[in-house]
């Protein structure tokens, strides 16, 4: 049987940057947190995640005695231009469907614990975060987020991966505290757009622009268009502003070849026009959140953000969108979008529009051009 010096040996060469090792015992403290916020997190259920479950090891893994959690830094390489501000980095090289990055790693690691007679299990519903900071590998933000104590500049562009094991190892000193900067006055508590983080280590999930965009039910409510901008799939704001991601953002990084390459695929013109063939070759496998069945999805975000662009090219495109779309809520979100973009080409659009549409869609042009008519 390896010891601990083995397996820390073993992470570090397969690429990991960070390892540490907490016991199996159950997450009291996070159980209680979903037990008194169970409406902010019923959606979950339905998504396929039982994360009150999650909080018991064992739930996860017969025989579960301790819990190995594993540092990966997603932002080694910079990411192209046109997706920052539009999706959020840590999706933008996700591998989980392709397997082609992070995933073999894990698999590799896995497979090194196997050959030592250890048997391991990778709960999603288990709270990664909490694990790492209870293994000693750093913190928390206010913002929610888990930041690292030895690398990535002590930041929060990391992974942490909780790997639930059949065999005990002495556990390291934890950590779980809010580590922000006393000097700092809650600068990603007053730039979340939505206003999804409440409070300190406090968030409701169900405002927060990641779960608007991927997991929120229906027609994105009207409050909450304009401030996700354009964020099309998830969002880096509250890292993007946070005083400890700084040093990390400051430097001169080399191109993260794999995501420059597919970028192209991400044009918003092209998601808002995409078939059914194009989402399943080209988004899907990359951004796998949103099921093929529901690629409207994608296109109701990316005409949001065409909307939120203030920018009169993309007017054509969204009428095109508005009369032709497959779903209503793609046009509807179209409506509203070139209402957003303004002018007199806008509403002449609108009005053409409005004599053949029915509800929603009508009651989205109809309110969109009383706000145009307005600021005549």
């Amino acid at each position: 049987m390896t010891n601990k010096h083995q397996i820390i040996k073993e992470a570090l060469r397969l690429g990991f940057d960070d390892i540490g090792f907490t016991s199996a015992e159950i997450f009291d403290s996070q159980l209680k947190i979903l037990k008194k916020r169970r409406e902010h997190y019923a959606w979950t259920g339905e998504a396929g995640f039982d994360l009150e479950k999650g909080t018991d090891p064992l739930s996860c893994l017969a025989g579960a005695k301790s819990i190995i959690v594993l540092l990966a830094n997603y932002f080694t390489g910079s990411f192209p231009h046109p997706l920052v501000g539009r999706f959020g980095r840590c999706y933008q090289d996700d591998d989980r469907m392709t397997k082609d990055g992070l995933s073999r790693k894990l698999k590799g690691f896995r497979g090194f614990l196997t050959e030592q007679g250890i048997e391991s299990a990778v709960p999603m519903n288990l709270p990664h975060r909490l694990a790492a900071a209870r293994a000693g590998l750093g913190d928390f933000g206010k913002n929610c987020l888990f930041y690292a104590k030895r690398v990535a500049r002590q930041s929060s562009w990391i992974i942490p991966l909780a790997i639930v094991v059949n065999h005990e190892f002495p556990p390291d000193e934890p950590s779980p505290k809010i580590g922000c900067p006393d000097w700092c006055r809650n600068a990603c508590l007053a730039a979340c757009p939505t206003g999804a983080l409440t409070g300190p280590l406090e968030i409701d999930p169900r405002r927060c622009i990641s779960y608007l965009t991927y997991f929120g039910a229906g027609l994105t409510p009207l409050p909450l268009r304009e401030p996700m901008g354009m964020w099309v799939y998830g969002c880096d704001r509250c890292q993007e502003v946070c005083p400890r991601n700084t040093p990390w953002l400051n430097q001169d990084l080399p191109v993260n070849v794999k995501v420059q390459a597919k970028a192209p695929a991400f044009d918003l013109t092209s998601l808002l026009r995409m078939d059914q063939e194009y989402f399943e070759k080209k988004i899907w496998p990359h951004m796998f959140y949103i099921a093929p069945a529901d690629r409207w999805r994608w296109q109701m975000n990316a005409a949001r953000a065409l909307g939120n662009s203030r920018d009169e090219r993309y007017l054509e495109d969204l009428a095109t969108a508005l009369k032709n779309a497959e779903h209503v809520n793609v046009r509807a979100m179209a409506a509203w979008a070139i209402g957003a973009i303004g002018g007199e080409k806008a509403a002449d659009l609108l009005t053409q529009a409005l004599a053949g549409s029915a509800e929603p869609v009508r009651a989205e042009i109809e309110t969109a051009l009383t706000k145009l008519h307005r600021l005549r």
